[in-house]
């Protein structure tokens, strides 16, 4: 017996390296390359992204990668709360408010750049944590961002959100409510679709609800896939106080594509909801890049031998950074809870009970999502008002996950079907009269 068992331990640890190397991503995904290994590329572009909101400078995020390697976590610490720290070194010489406000900006992405890749246990994520999220407020008080920090009563513990009221007359547009996913942070959204949003006049109202920021890091309140019970929540204490067009549109970013379209099948107050980008099937997510000889094993009782390769971990450094992070945010004990907690956020069952206009967007390189669930997502809304589904290509720039580098590009699409679903603004209007 325990000759077999080497035998069989042996042809794994030959066969994960072979997977290894022959089941990489494409490494031309159109957006330019950082590293060779797609985590650290993904979350390189994600910094740089929030540029066109004045929340990065390339020449800092290029300092702050030179000469990394992927896989090493403490580097990429050091070198992103160095680049948070020279910010905001700036920030505090600084006199003009524009300049001072927009210096604590990159300051807030460099700092929750930092802490990414640090196990979630680890000593340093609380201090980068502070860091980011007070950043980040100081640098809207700074710019004058009119905003309301909401507390959300949820159980024994509390959700957290933030409105963004806009500019006079935004109450007789439709609210957008945004909600991140697996990793996002609910002051990331301001860069991702707030700014954008305010300034076309809609009112937003943005959120972190279980498995996500503070309220994971300060309360340990971990995922559900009853995410209409998070989302009822925010939205019955917003409302109680808060008046609106009586159109609310929920937008669901990443893993949200999930919780968006899950709240939405439950709720009959959201008009429309926005899955971006599409997560219909996380189970299928989840082991999308998991070696199909794993699964043989588990199916055939071979514990020992999962429990050995379990502890020496994956060689990956994003197959790693996803199996820790899960760990956490699910609240499992190891990678194959991880695996079995994904298989519940699934629409399929659910999917046929959305009334509202749905708008499904996809990447067509996304490294996350296996192609074909934009599909079954907008086969399985039977009963929606409408379905819009967009595929963003590799030569648009936006075929990446969540459009990373293309903020421009998805937002033309939203804004103007946000305009044609729930009505023209008054100035695209009197240009279409003309």
């Amino acid at each position: 017996m325990r000759n077999r068992f080497f035998a069989v331990a042996i042809i794994l640890i030959i066969a994960a390296f072979i997977w290894h190397f022959l089941d990489r991503p494409p490494e031309d995904l159109g957006n330019p390359r950082y590293f060779t290994d797609q985590t650290y590329n993904f979350e390189t572009s994600r910094a740089l992204n929030d540029i066109a909101i004045v929340g990065g400078d390339a020449g800092e995020v290029g300092q702050a990668v030179a000469g990394l390697k992927a896989g090493d976590a403490q580097g990429w610490y050091d070198r992103w709360m160095a680049a948070g720290d020279r910010a905001m070194a700036l920030a505090h010489r600084t006199a003009d408010p524009t300049s001072k406000g927009h210096a604590l900006l990159r300051a807030h992405n460099y700092y929750r750049s930092a802490e990414f890749f640090l196990p979630p246990n680890d000593a340093r994520r609380p201090e980068a944590w502070k860091k980011n999220v007070d950043a980040f407020y100081q640098g809207l008080d700074v710019l004058g961002v009119k905003y309301e920090r909401i507390k959300v009563p949820y159980g024994t513990y509390h959700l957290n959100a933030v409105y963004y009221p806009g500019a006079a007359g935004s109450e007789s547009k439709p609210l957008l409510v945004v909600v991140g996913g697996y990793d996002g942070t609910m002051e990331e959204m301001y860069f991702h679709i707030v700014a954008a949003a305010l300034q076309r006049g809609y009112p937003v109202l943005t959120y972190e609800g279980p498995g996500q920021g503070s309220v994971l890091r300060e309360q340990g309140l971990t995922f559900t896939p009853q995410w209409e019970k998070p989302n009822g929540a925010v939205l019955d204490t917003f409302l109680a106080s808060h008046p609106t067009s009586g159109n609310i549109v929920l937008i669901g970013e990443s893993m949200g594509g999930y919780l968006a379209p899950r709240a939405a099948a439950f709720d009959p107050r959201i008009s429309g909801v926005v899955a971006y980008d599409v997560f219909f099937d996380g189970g299928a997510i989840a082991s999308r890049n998991v070696p199909p000889f794993v699964f043989w094993l588990r199916k055939h009782g071979y514990n020992s031998v999962l429990n050995m390769l379990a502890k020496q971990g994956p060689s990956d450094p994003g197959a790693l950074w996803s199996v820790q992070n899960g760990m956490w945010v699910f609240g499992a004990k190891g990678p194959f809870e991880v695996l079995d907690a994904f298989k519940a956020y699934t629409l399929a069952p659910v999917a046929s009970r959305i009334k509202a206009d749905v708008l499904i967007l996809s990447g067509a390189d996304d490294h996350f999502v296996p192609a074909g669930q934009a599909d079954a997502f907008q086969k399985s809304l039977t009963g929606a008002r409408s379905v819009t589904s967009v595929v963003f290509d590799r030569i648009s720039g936006g075929s990446e996950h969540c459009q990373i580098g293309a903020s421009s590009l998805w937002h033309a699409t939203l804004f103007d079907w946000l305009a044609t679903k729930f009505g023209q603004p008054a100035a695209i209007q009197a240009i279409s009269s003309k």
